[in-house]
């Protein structure tokens, strides 16, 4: 770190890095100074004007503090510190005259604006604007631009900040806007009017100072100030973003990011983000029996009476879905390991060995990969299965990191060295030479689903750490589904995975297993949100809370565990997992032995003490896994269709619409006859 220097910002001294902009030195100061282009996630573009200082003793006019650095002042009169004012006539007259003209083309349409309440210009209008304009042409007008169905464009109002431009290009990998022309002429575009084809692309609609970009869904429903805010997370991938959820009433309007540096930085994708209209859609209100090959609507007591009926005496297996909390997976363990059955959460096929937590977490931690010099991928794509940690490889490989690819070649947003395809490629690796000086810098191995998936995927796993041991890296196992590495901790797991699992069990627990497909002959009792795979193959149907409804804790694929919060509540009679399953446990005549979810946590905490440090990610001690011999098989990918990945997304109309525009994307052109 460069020695600090001292500098004067409205008259108190305060030092810091030389290498830092004037504007984030005025933040480290406690002074707010405004900006319309400026964002600490983009590269610097210096074209709003907004953020004008005056630098003392420089030149006779306002300075961008966007665009200057520390180091570039020059001391004071006998080498006194620099002195910068934010606060100075000459700077309150310079915003004012950038306010007016910014404000010359911008529509008054404020009042049927999404972006009401929560638009920084009409923040900066309210500090610098004036109650009247000297202009007296015609305002200019924009056509709108198709996007797709995420993001809805009003083009008038875009004071070309170039944030989305920046964003799509720099972050998000792809190239379809750009600015075209010059002057007034000048106007944000998609170069060919081509729709976004991006899965980070809603991003832009937060990064939009104005109401240029507004999401499309969301339109007109709500003002900001009607709406509930909860801070939790998601679950549509095993990164488990930060988010805020919206609700007004019982529903869900919307869902944001959060800032958390150490998992998403504030960027989450459109599956997350756009999700929310599957929530309330297919949703599963009242149980079900099945009589005679048909479901029937039932009462909690009859239908808890036939689940306890149907599972006494019999050979019992638990099934742990995707989206379960860990709260839920160490019920179900407790009732089913109790009644002399197994418990599964590797229902992929997963190799994943239980209890060394560096085989089945790793132990590079997500902001890692902002350091390191070399990534090795194998058996991952993560633009389809992480896409914000997709992102962040992304700025790993702009600031020089090397990346390394086992598995099928496909577009990452990024070069990446292609290794090969197929096991012997990853064993090559493993065994080839590694210099010292290749040791001594950063690296992380990062190993997908699709990689330990097949009969030899803990060969697959062993050498992977291998790799990492002789490279002296990092090992980040990423995986697709949020409850696993939970499910994992608590010990659901089988030895010989799911087939040992459900090997001659006449009841089948499914918690919200929906990804499996459960062979003729056994008795299943769903538990669950939506009528997706798992409830049309059940014989007993408890309706649950999703996500958004319940108290939840998960943790992520670094292992991180974070606390999701209930923003809104189950339709009709679906009750909280881990109270469906106490229920039931009474009724068996295995009652559990907690009444709450606070003294369920207790005995959670009591087994799994590192589960207590919420939001810390725990250090794993380095076990490798014996090396075996490696199978012929290819790498495949686990996520075969982002958008549809779980029950919910399933449910959502907007997510069915995004996979069929994917898939015309990926099809082969047709040539004109």
């Amino acid at each position: 770190m460069a020695e600090l220097r001292t500098i004067k910002i409205d008259g108190n001294e305060i030092e810091v890095d030389p290498n830092l902009t004037l504007i984030q030195a005025c933040e480290q100061a406690g002074v707010e100074i405004p900006r319309f282009c400026y964002h600490e996630r983009l590269s610097i573009a210096g074209n709003c004007r907004m953020c004008l200082v005056e630098v003392v003793g420089g030149p006779p006019k306002p300075a961008a503090s966007c665009a200057m650095q520390v180091k570039d002042l020059r001391p004071g009169p006998e080498g006194a510190p620099p002195e910068v004012r934010t606060n100075s006539p000459m700077v309150k007259k310079a915003r004012e005259g950038v306010m007016e003209f910014l404000l010359i083309n911008h529509p008054l349409d404020c009042p049927i604006c999404d972006q009401g309440g929560e638009c920084d210009l009409q923040d900066q209008a309210m500090a610098y604007g004036v109650d009247f304009s000297r202009y007296r042409e015609p305002k200019r007008a924009s056509e709108e631009l198709n996007l797709g169905p995420l993001v809805e464009t009003h083009m008038t109002r875009c004071i070309s900040c170039t944030r989305c431009v920046r964003f799509t290009t720099e972050v998000a990998g792809i190239t379809q806007m750009g600015q075209t022309g010059r002057g007034e002429d000048s106007e944000i575009t998609s170069y060919l009017n081509e729709t976004l084809a991006s899965n980070l692309q809603g991003n832009i609609i937060d990064l939009c100072p104005v109401g240029a970009l507004v999401s499309k869904p969301y339109s007109f429903t709500a003002r900001p100030w009607e709406l509930t805010k909860t801070e939790t997370i998601d679950v549509m991938d095993a990164l488990c973003s930060t988010i805020r959820v919206d609700t007004k009433g019982r529903e869900v309007m919307r869902i944001l990011p959060r800032n958390h540096d150490g998992v998403n930085e504030e960027w989450i994708s459109d599956k997350t983000r756009f999700v929310w209209d599957g929530l309330r859609r297919q949703r599963l209100d009242k149980p079900y029996i099945r009589e005679n090959g048909k479901l029937r609507p039932a009462t909690w007591p009859e239908a808890l009476t036939a689940a306890a009926r149907a599972m006494h005496g019999k050979k019992i297996a638990g099934l742990v879905g995707d989206l379960a909390p860990v709260e839920a997976a160490f019920s179900l363990k407790k009732l089913i390991e109790g009644m002399d059955g197994h418990v599964e959460c590797r229902t992929d096929g997963a190799r994943l060995p239980a209890g060394n937590r560096s085989a089945y977490v790793g132990t590079a931690r997500i902001e890692d990969i902002d350091t390191a010099a070399m990534i090795q991928l194998i058996g991952t794509n993560p633009r389809e299965e992480a896409p914000v940690l997709n992102a962040r490889i992304r700025k790993a490989w702009a600031h020089g990191a090397q990346i390394g690819l086992v598995g099928e070649a496909v577009d990452l947003t990024y070069d990446y060295a292609h290794v090969g395809n197929d096991r012997a490629a990853l064993e090559s690796l493993s065994l080839r030479e590694i210099s010292d000086e290749t040791r001594e810098k950063s690296s992380i191995v990062i190993v997908g689903q699709g990689a330990i998936r097949e009969a030899d995927g803990e060969a697959v796993l062993a050498h992977a750490m291998k790799l990492a041991q002789n490279s002296n890296s990092k090992l980040l196992i990423l995986h697709s589904a949020a409850s696993r590495v939970g499910a994992m901790d608590v010990g659901a797991v089988t030895e010989g995975g799911l087939p040992a699992a459900i090997d001659g069990a006449e009841v089948i627990y499914n918690l919200g297993a929906d990804e499996v497909e459960i062979a003729d002959g056994a008795f299943v009792i769903y538990q669950g949100s939506h009528g997706d795979r798992g409830a049309h193959r059940a014989d007993i149907i408890l309706p649950a809370a999703c996500y958004t409804e319940e108290n939840g804790l998960f943790v992520n694929t670094e292992g991180r565990p974070q606390l999701a919060m209930r923003a809104n509540f189950a339709p009709g009679e679906a009750k909280e997992n881990w109270a469906i399953l106490r229920a039931l446990s009474a009724e068996l005549g295995q009652q559990l032995p907690w009444d709450s979810l606070a003294q369920l946590r207790r005995a959670l905490i009591e087994a799994v003490p590192h589960l207590a440090r919420i939001d810390v990610v725990p250090e794993n001690e380095w076990q490798p896994v014996a090396v075996a011999d490696l199978g012929k098989a290819s790498f495949a990918y686990p996520v075969k269709d982002f958008y549809l990945t779980n029950p919910i997304a399933r449910s959502s109309p907007l997510m069915a619409e995004l996979s069929r525009m994917a898939a015309a994307r990926h099809a082969p052109a047709i040539a004109a006859e």
